[in-house]
C-alpha cells in the first residue's frame, strides 16, 4: 500500500524543489509533510513523535540552507523522517526500517543528504564541528554546518565536550537545540530545569523579544550587521549577569528561545543566522508529537507506537488466543522489585531508558531507590561504582549497544576496583529494525576480556530471574553481567521461585553421541528445535546450555572435550572474541582437539530487519543450526 502525498509535497523530490515554493506555501507544505508521516507510520510502524515535532524545523532548514553542500546532522536520528522525505526518499519511505529497506536513521551510504550516521545520541555537535573545522582548513568559509540536537541528547557528556571545543574554534557551526522536554521518557536533571527557566522567564523573554525585533531588521544594516549583532550581544551579556547563560559562558552566541512551529519566523531567523559567523546556538521550543493529539498527550507511548488507526488513535495489537511469554525486560522489571523488597541494599540505575528497560516499575514502587540519570551512560556506570563502594548493590540496566559508551568506566571504575556492580544488558544480540547502531553484537566479547567480571546469559525467563537472584548474593567483589535479548522469552508461566545458580555452572539440556551443540543465552531455544530436526534424521545431538561465558563451566567442557570430536557453538554475538572463541581457547589450552564450528554474527555490519530475518541471514536459526550440523557430519562421513 503506497501512501499518496499531498499536492505540494508530491512536487518535491529534493530541497531544490522545496526552494521553488513561495514562503506563503510553507505552512501548507508542513501540514502535508506531517500528514504524510502520520499516514506512513500508522500503516508501516516506526518512530513517530520525534519527527512530528520537527516538521517546521526540517522544512525551514532545507528551505534556507544549501544542503547537501551545507552539512546537516540530526541528533538523535529518529527525528529525521521529514528530512528523508524531502531529500529524495519519498517514494521509498514506506520501506523505512524494513529488511533491505530504508534505515530508520540517517545513514551516509543511503543519501548524500545524510551527513553523519546518528543512531546513538549526543554526537551531532562533535561531528558537525569536525566538518566545520575541515571546511575552515579547506578555505570554504561560506559553507554552513548545522547540528540539530534534542534537549535529551544534550545531557550526554560528549555534547558538552563538543560545545566546549566549539566555543574556542571560531568555526562556522550552528547548534539548534530542539527543546521539547522529552527523549523517549521525560527528561531529567538540572539541564532540563535550566532550559525550563529560560523558556518561562518573563524578564528573559521580554529581552528576547526586543532582540529578535532588532535581528529581524538585520538585512537593512548591510555591512554593519555584524556590529549591530555585537552590540545586541553585549547588551544581553550585561543584562544576563543576573541570569547567567550556560551557552554564552561556553562562548556560543545564544539566540532564542523561539517557537519551533512557526515556519515563517524560523526561516527568517535562519536566514539572519547564516550571516553571523562563528559558533552559535539557536534554542527552539517544540512539542514532541505535534499535530497528532494522542502523541502530544502521551509522548512516551507514542515515541514508537507501532501500527495504529490514524483516525481513532487506537494502537493495534496482535490478537492472541493463548497466554504469551513476557518480554525479557518486563521480567527484569518485575524481578528487581521482588528482590529489592527482600534486600534493602538493591538499587536500580538506568540512563534515560526507564520504560524501555522496565526500570520504571521500580521507579514507581520505590522512587528513592531507582535512578534515571539521563542520557549519560558513562555517568551511570561510575555512579553505580560509587554506590557499590558504600555497600549497596546497584543493578545498572543499560542497552548492550549503549554500554559501549561506558566501557572505560566498566574497566577503570568498576573492575579495577573489584566492585560488585550488576550490569543488566538489555537488547543483546540483534535489536531488529533499529539496525546496526542498536544491535548488541559485541557485549560477550568486550565484557569477557575484563578481569573481575562475570559474564552470563539466560536461556529463558526462569534463568534470568535466577541469575538476578544470584548476582545480589554476597561475593568477593566482581562485577556481574547478565545479557538478554529484546523481545519475548519462552515461558508464559514465568514467575518461578528464584534460586541460586552456582557461578560458572552450565547445564546439559539433551544427551547425545554424534556431536555436541553448545549455546549461550536465548538462542539456545533454537538449538532445542534443531536437535528435534536432527533426531528426525537419525542424528543424536547433545545440547549444552553453558549459561556463563566467564567463568566457563570447565567440568562440562572437559566432558565435551573427552566425548566429542565434533562441536558446534552458537551465539547471537560477534564471532570474533565471543563465546565460541572462549570454547576454542579452553579446548586448545587443555589439549583437546575437536573440530569446532562457530556460529554467530560474522565480522561485518549487519543492517536492520526483524530479529528472525537477521538470525536467518546469519544462519543461527533452527534450520541454520540443523543444516550446519548435517554439513559437519557429512564431512565426517555421516550422511542423512
Amino acid at each position: 500500500m503506497l501512501i499518496k502525498p499531498g499536492p505540494l509535497l508530491a512536487q518535491i523530490d529534493s530541497p531544490d524543489d522545496l526552494k521553488k515554493l513561495p514562503p506563503k506555501d510553507l505552512v501548507k507544505l508542513c501540514d502535508e509533510l506531517r500528514q504524510y508521516i502520520v499516514d506512513n507510520v500508522s500503516v508501516y510502524g516506526g518512530h513517530f513523535g520525534a519527527s512530528l515535532g520537527v516538521v517546521e524545523l526540517t522544512v525551514a532548514l532545507h528551505y534556507v540552507f544549501n544542503t547537501p553542500h551545507d552539512q546537516l546532522v540530526w541528533d538523535v536520528g529518529h527525528q529525521a523522517y521529514g528530512h528523508k522525505i524531502l531529500t529524495g526518499r519519498k517514494e521509498t519511505f514506506h520501506t523505512n526500517r524494513m529488511y533491505k529497506g530504508l534505515s530508520g536513521f540517517p545513514k551516509r551510504k543511503e543519501s548524500e543528504y545524510d551527513a553523519f550516521g546518528v543512531g546513538h545520541s549526543s554526537t551531532s555537535i562533535s561531528a558537525a564541528l569536525g566538518m566545520a573545522m575541515a571546511s575552515k582548513h579547506k578555505g570554504l568559509d561560506e559553507k554552513q554546518h548545522i547540528a540539530v540536537i534534542g534537549d535529551g541528547a544534550m545531557t550526554g557528556g560528549i555534547s558538552f565536550e563538543g560545545m566546549n571545543h566549539a566555543g574556542v574554534s571560531n568555526s562556522n557551526i550552528l547548534i539548534i537545540l530542539n527543546d521539547n522536554c522529552m527523549s523517549i521518557d521525560p527528561n531529567v536533571g538540572a539541564l532540563k530545569d535550566y532550559l525550563t527557566d529560560i523558556t518561562t522567564s518573563p524578564t528573559y523573554n521580554k529581552l528576547k523579544d526586543e532582540v529578535w525585533n532588532i535581528l529581524g531588521k538585520i538585512s537593512k544594516f548591510g555591512k554593519n550587521a555584524q556590529e549591530v549583532v555585537s552590540g545586541v550581544e553585549n547588551s544581553i551579556k550585561t543584562f544576563l549577569l543576573k541570569q547567567s547563560n550556560l551557552f554564552e559562558s561556553l562562548n556560543l552566541r545564544y539566540f532564542g528561545p523561539i517557537d519551533g512551529h512557526d515556519i515563517n519566523h524560523l526561516t527568517s531567523v535562519l536566514e539572519d543566522l547564516k550571516d553571523i559567523k562563528g559558533p552559535k546556538l539557536l534554542h527552539c521550543v517544540t512539542v514532541k508529537g505535534k499535530g497528532f493529539p494522542e502523541a502530544e498527550k502521551d509522548q512516551t507511548k507514542w515515541h514508537a507506537p507501532g501500527k495504529f488507526d490514524k483516525i481513532t488513535g487506537e494502537i493495534f495489537k496482535k490478537a492472541v488466543e493463548t497466554p504469551q511469554p513476557p518480554k525479557y525486560q518486563v521480567v527484569f522489571g518485575e524481578t528487581i522489585v521482588e528482590l529489592a523488597k527482600e534486600n534493602d541494599k538493591i538499587v536500580g540505575v538506568t540512563p534515560a531508558m526507564p520504560s524501555g528497560s522496565s526500570m520504571n516499575i521500580m521507579m514507581k514502587e520505590m522512587p528513592d531507590r531507582a535512578f534515571d540519570v539521563g542520557i549519560a551512560e558513562q555517568h551511570a556506570v561510575t555512579f553505580s561504582a560509587g554506590l557499590a563502594t558504600q555497600g549497596l548493590i546497584p543493578f545498572c540496566n543499560i542497552y548492550s549497544t549503549f554500554m559501549q559508551r561506558g566501557y572505560d568506566q566498566v574497566i577503570h571504575d568498576v573492575c579495577i576496583q573489584n566492585l560488585p556492580v550488576v550490569f543488566c544488558l538489555d537488547r543483546a544480540g540483534f535489536a531488529g529494525a533499529d539496525g546496526p547502531t542498536h544491535h548488541g553484537a559485541y557485549d560477550l566479547a568486550y565484557m569477557r576480556c575484563i578481569p573481575n567480571m562475570i559474564v552470563s546469559a539466560p536461556m529463558d525467563e526462569a534463568d534470568l530471574r535466577n541469575l538476578m537472584y544470584t548476582s545480589q548474593l554476597p561475593r568477593d567483589g566482581q562485577a556481574f553481567t547478565i545479557r538478554y535479548p529484546r523481545g519475548q522469552g519462552v515461558m508464559p508461566e514465568w514467575r518461578t521461585e528464584m534460586k541460586e545458580i552456582p557461578i560458572g555452572e552450565g547445564r546439559k539440556i539433551k544427551e547425545g553421541n554424534d556431536l555436541a551443540i553448545l549455546t549461550i543465552g536465548h538462542i539456545g531455544n533454537y538449538a532445542i528445535d534443531a536437535c528435534d530436526m536432527l533426531a528426525a534424521e537419525g542424528v543424536d545431538a547433545a545440547h549444552y546450555d553453558m549459561r556463563f561465558v566467564k567463568p566457563l563451566d570447565e567440568e562440562l567442557l572437559h566432558e565435551i572435550g573427552q566425548r566429542f570430536d565434533k562441536v558446534i557453538t552458537v551465539e547471537d554475538g560477534c564471532i570474533i572474541g565471543g563465546f565460541g572463541s572462549a570454547v576454542l581457547e579452553f579446548m586448545a589450552d587443555k589439549g583437546y582437539q575437536p573440530q569446532i564450528t562457530r556460529m554467530g554474527i560474522p565480522d561485518e555490519i549487519i543492517e536492520h530487519g526483524s530479529q528472525m530475518e537477521l538470525h536467518t541471514e546469519c544462519g543461527f536459526h533452527p534450520e541454520g543450526i540443523f543444516e550446519t550440523a548435517m554439513q559437519v557430519l557429512a564431512v565426517a562421513g555421516k550422511t542423512r
